[in-house]
């Protein structure tokens, strides 16, 4: 059998039981929702912090360096950026009110804060784009065990897909964050030994930078070696491309609410916002050895795996697949977390079953687990070009989510109907102008950004003028009704 495969499998095994272990321990389904809200800080990081690292912060990242140098620090920067924003903005304020009226998903604040049909609304767009954003994950999944151990793409698919719905659908958040602490020492100790040994195997950064700049010539490399490479336009079309993802994520929000106070969720999700930053370097800096030693590559996305695989030593190249593993694995359950909630408590509890107790919602999120997974398997195998078209979709959850839930948390004023019209509107206008335009819309600014600020202008406008038609309407002659 092959070494990496060997290890993998073996590896795989350990997350199985380790969520088999935990399974026992959830009995309820306040448990395996919010981890009966008992994360601590170290908890509340580890599990945030594997969740962010995932396909578009290693493989993606990597091939970004390759292409275009240090500017690809932005990528995961920029998600960075708008994680230490929730952490002192968005989050703390929503766990004080997942705390008091006992919350479990974001559906349950919109419900609360809106109506069962802003909820509704919500949840069957979550449920487009997440599962498109579990498939690209994996179909990254697939592309590494593809690469390393010859396993074809379907099987790797099943595979991952197997894997997380696993060790995930028997603890829920409880075996998650425990778990991801596990994959999170596995996922940092692979990438922080990596890059000295692939600078070793270059004879050192100098070399690398001479060589690189041999293929591209020195002007192209004075901007390929500078992390504004891009320019300012580009910088800030990264940050708005990205960051508003990280503030209103919602299975970032609900992990948040595990937390078991908010001094807890704030200190473990700055925590997560640095570490970002700080790793935000590794990949690019992985591409850019890997556009020095293997010029030309026609994959860009062959970059991490060239460097783990033919530059490093056998024993480090097997923690370096594990690392990568351990990403899209860890960013897989925390799209499953989205996934099942959404269905079994936004969907199904909502609009099915009212009344369903806590043993029954324990079930319905393990088979709304099990059926996201293997529709996201399904769509991994039907679609192998899913990556890049579907973080589209992905990308409207944060237009319709961005400006109703940062606004019901800061005031009153907007209603249900305002709320809808922000939704209706915001999705809309992307979708136009992704379609009709494309990726940049006046520079540096893209569909998901104009989408946001459509939905902001809508739901304001909206709301003022209700309170004016209100304000306006005559009052009603009591006499004529008596």
């Amino acid at each position: 059998m092959n070494l990496y495969l060997a290890c993998i499998l073996l590896y795989s095994a350990l997350l199985i039981g380790l969520g088999a272990w935990f399974s026992r321990r959830v009995k309820f389904a306040s448990e395996f929702l919010v981890a009966r809200r008992s994360l601590g800080a170290g908890l509340i990081f580890a599990t945030f912090l594997a969740a962010n690292i995932g396909a578009g912060s290693t493989v993606n990242a990597a091939a970004l360096g390759y292409r275009m140098g240090w500017s690809a620090w932005w990528w995961v920067g920029a998600a960075g950026l708008g994680c230490l924003i929730l952490a002192n903005t968005v989050g703390p304020r929503i766990w004080y009110w997942a705390k008091a009226e006992n919350f479990a998903t974001l559906g349950d604040y919109l419900e609360y804060r809106y109506d069962r049909s802003v909820r509704g609304w919500i949840a069957v767009i979550l449920w487009g784009g997440t599962v498109g954003l579990l498939a690209a994950q994996l179909i990254a999944i697939s592309i590494i065990l593809n690469i390393v151990t010859g396993l074809p793409r379907w099987e790797g698919c099943i595979f991952g897909g197997l894997v997380v719905v696993f060790y995930y659908a028997a603890g829920g958040l409880l075996s998650s964050a425990w778990i991801n602490l596990l994959e999170l020492a596995v996922l940092l100790a692979g990438f922080i030994l990596a890059l000295p040994y692939a600078l070793a195997a270059c004879s050192g950064w100098d070399v690398v930078v001479r060589q690189t700049s041999e293929h591209l010539g020195h002007s192209v490399a004075a901007t390929y070696f500078s992390p504004f490479g891009l320019g300012i336009a580009g910088v800030l079309y990264y940050v708005a491309l990205l960051s508003p993802s990280f503030i209103v994520s919602p299975g970032l929000i609900q992990k948040i609410y595990g937390a078991r106070s908010a001094k807890a969720a704030r200190a473990g999700v700055n925590w997560n916002g640095i570490a970002l930053l700080l790793f935000a370097a590794i990949p690019p800096a992985l591409g850019m050895i890997a556009a020095a030693r293997f010029p030309g590559l026609e994959d860009p996305q062959m970059a991490l795996p060239k460097v783990m695989f033919e530059l490093l030593p056998t024993w480090l190249g097997v923690l370096g697949l594990a690392a990568v593993f351990s990403a899209e694995i860890s960013t897989c359950d925390a799209v499953l977390f989205m996934l099942s909630t959404s269905l079994a408590m936004d969907l199904y509890r909502t609009f099915v079953n009212p009344s369903a107790s806590e043993r029954v919602l324990l079930r319905a999120n393990r088979i709304a687990a099990l059926a996201g997974g293997s529709l996201g398997v399904a769509v991994a195998i039907a679609v192998p070009s899913i990556i890049g078209v579907l973080t589209i979709f992905y990308g409207l959850v944060s237009v319709a989510l961005f400006v109703p839930v940062v606004a019901g948390l800061y005031s009153r004023r907007p209603d249900a109907a305002a709320a809808r019209a922000a939704i209706l509107t915001s999705v809309v206008t992307t979708l136009a102008l992704h379609n009709s335009v494309g990726a940049r819309v006046l520079g540096f600014l893209n569909p998901l950004v104009a989408g946001i600020a459509v939905s902001f202008v809508v739901l304001w406008g909206v709301t003022l003028f209700r309170a004016r038609r209100s304000k306006t309407k005559p009052p009603m002659n009591t006499d004529e009704h008596r």
